[in-house]
């Protein structure tokens, strides 16, 4: 028994010592000719997600964009409720709660291989505006134990770490959300102190990770929008020379080099990352070129001036920050880049919201702060509002949030292929509901077919286009809301459908019972079980409102046993669908209209 053990004991040291091993082989990222490659020379197509709201609060993220869009904003009227102590408290909770090692676990284990840590300088040094001493920089431990912490995360799940800096000293845009800027104090831009704390904090951070290779690479300035030579071109979308954005860059980039020679620098042009005019040439030969891609088309044309930079100046490029919009979306843009040999991230993972990975309940009594500061309600009392922020800090943690694995089956498994898979397992009997939200997972035309399927304003020139009238449980565009009865499938309308995997016991005739509403009468749906193409058109009712329920009766639809394919179609007109009953055998039972009912 004892030399069991101690060749168990020896078994696992070796396996560790592998492990070790493999994750030293995989050695540092770099840039390799218009390629990033690891320590093997083995090309890698990074697939990220940023942390955005963890270090960095945006308000739409939040729910406040209309009333506080700056993260200084957002706090200072928490303060205005609960005070200075407790504020710190809900901040020092929401910043353990947020992001935690259960959180890369998962974000390993659906599939990304590397995570961008949006960055806030104030939690690593002081605004120059504190400093007790003008000119000097005081060192914050927070922000670098969190970041160590994180990088442990990464490399216990071989994950690479990229560090961005998404708000900047100063700020470095006139977008003021997303680096957390006071337009009432000087910008990156305005301040030489601001780009001297800038400088000296990049060379902080590379002294510190200098030599860990699971540490991906310094995304040194994040999105700059600023107008250097016309004040009215407000983001620098036209800038010709970006004259101080390219002098900055160099000096950060000479001060990471003097104590790391390992790593990746990426940069960004003018125009939220985009406009490099003036900026390229590259100075340093481990570089990396990000874009930023948002509400445009996914065709080649989209890409193709990034695709002529990297030929132009042999340079790897790298979608550096996208998402926020449908899964349809999603699965075209990563095609779009992976085909091209370009690596992604995704914006971001959890939010208020429903187009990400996880989303962050809204909590009724941070509900009720909400609607006091949008006017729409009364103050709440000082220790009701402390008690709602803290549970909404609490919600932020993995466990508590709403997980879409639409979005990650969008991400991943729907790039490499048409298949549907179920949503939910449907075994269907005699008496067996099925709730119409939970059709199949898979591609637009493939699991279900919907005539709105993205926002694409950026391309159109419109305006935003939204892809889901409810913005609820699902994101693809099948339109969902969610009712007193629970959600629902609303304006399924003519032409499009929804599929549902079912798995059957037991070959027969079921008969179908689907619950209806609508406040017109020109509505018809149909039943299409494994494949049947000319199905019965049933008509819809006028119910007498848009949640007023009413069932149709659909007979015997023939089922096999084991696996069907049943498709739910809106033939004409429109309507709402809430589920599907199956009974089996004689005649489909009558009931009156039983508005409400029927769940």
């Amino acid at each position: 028994m004892a030399k069991q053990l101690h060749a168990r004991a020896w078994l696992l040291l070796l396996l560790g010592w592998i492990s070790i091993i493999h994750a030293n082989a995989q050695g540092y990222l770099k840039a390799d000719g218009k390629k990033i490659v690891n320590g093997q020379g083995e090309e890698v197509i990074l697939r990220g997600m940023g942390l955005g709201g963890w270090m960095l609060q945006e308000g739409y993220m939040l729910r406040t964009g209309d009333v506080a869009g700056q993260q200084h904003v957002i706090r200072a009227k928490i303060q205005e409720l609960i005070g200075p102590e407790k504020t710190a408290d809900f901040y020092s909770a929401w910043l353990s709660n947020h992001t935690r090692k259960v959180d890369i676990d998962s974000m390993a284990a659906w599939g990304f291989n590397s995570v961008r840590l949006a960055m806030h300088y104030n939690l690593y040094t002081l605004p120059v505006e504190q400093e007790p001493v003008k000119g000097q920089n005081t060192w914050l431990e927070q922000g670098f134990a969190m970041t160590d912490s994180l990088l442990a995360w990464c490399k216990a799940n071989n994950m690479y770490l990229i560090l961005d800096l998404h708000a900047a000293p100063g700020g470095q845009g006139n977008d003021l959300n997303i680096s957390d800027r006071d337009p009432n104090l000087p910008s990156l831009w305005e301040s030489e102190e601001n780009q001297q704390k800038t400088v000296a904090l990049w060379r902080k951070l590379a002294e510190r990770y200098a030599d860990e290779p699971w540490l991906g690479a310094y995304d040194i300035i994040n999105e700059p929008n600023w107008g250097f030579t016309d004040p009215a071109d407000k983001n620098g979308c036209n800038e010709k020379q970006n004259e101080p954005l390219r002098k900055l860059m160099v000096d950060i980039t000479k001060a990471i080099r003097e104590v790391d020679q390992k790593h990746i620098i990426i940069i960004e042009g003018n125009c939220w990352g985009n406009n490099y005019s003036g900026v390229l040439p590259t100075w340093d030969n481990n570089m990396v070129l990000s874009f930023h891609k948002y509400w445009n088309y996914n065709n080649q044309e989209a890409i193709q001036g990034w695709l002529e930079h990297r030929d132009k100046y042999n340079v790897p490029i790298w979608l550096g920050e996208t998402g926020e919009n449908s899964n349809v979306w999603f699965t075209q843009a990563i095609s779009l880049v992976e085909r091209n040999g370009i690596g992604w991230c995704w914006w971001p993972l959890k939010k208020m919201g429903f187009n990400n990975p996880l989303e962050v309940k809204v909590d009724p009594g941070y509900q009720k702060i909400l609607d006091f500061w949008k006017g729409k309600g009364p103050k709440p009392e000082a220790a009701e509002a402390y008690q709602a922020l803290m549970q909404q800090a609490e919600n932020t943690k993995l466990e508590n949030c709403l997980y879409h694995k639409g979005v990650v089956d969008a991400m991943f498994r729907q790039v490499q292929t048409t298949e549907t898979k179920p949503f939910n397992s449907n075994a269907v009997t005699a008496g067996t509901t099925l709730h119409a939200v939970d059709y199949d997972l898979g591609r637009n035309g493939y699991a279900y077919f919907d005539k709105d399927t993205a926002n694409y304003y950026i391309s159109t020139g419109g305006g935003r286009t939204p892809w889901n009238k409810g913005h609820v449980y699902r994101n693809d565009g099948v339109d969902i809301e969610d009712g007193p009865d629970g959600y629902y499938v609303s304006s399924f309308e003519e032409g499009e459908w929804l599929q549902y995997t079912l798995t059957v016991p037991k070959k027969g005739n079921y008969h179908l019972r689907l619950w209806v509403a609508a406040d017109h009468k020109n509505g018809k749906v149909a039943v299409l079980p494994n494949g049947t193409e000319t199905p019965k058109a049933i008509a819809v009712p006028n119910t007498g409102g848009t949640e007023n329920w009413q069932a149709v009766h659909i007979e015997n639809v023939p089922l096999m046993q084991g696996k069907n394919v049943l498709r739910v179609r809106a033939v004409s007109g429109e309507f709402n669908l809430r589920s599907i009953q199956f009974e089996k055998g004689g005649k489909a039972v009558k009931r009156k209209s039983g508005l409400k009912s029927g769940k």
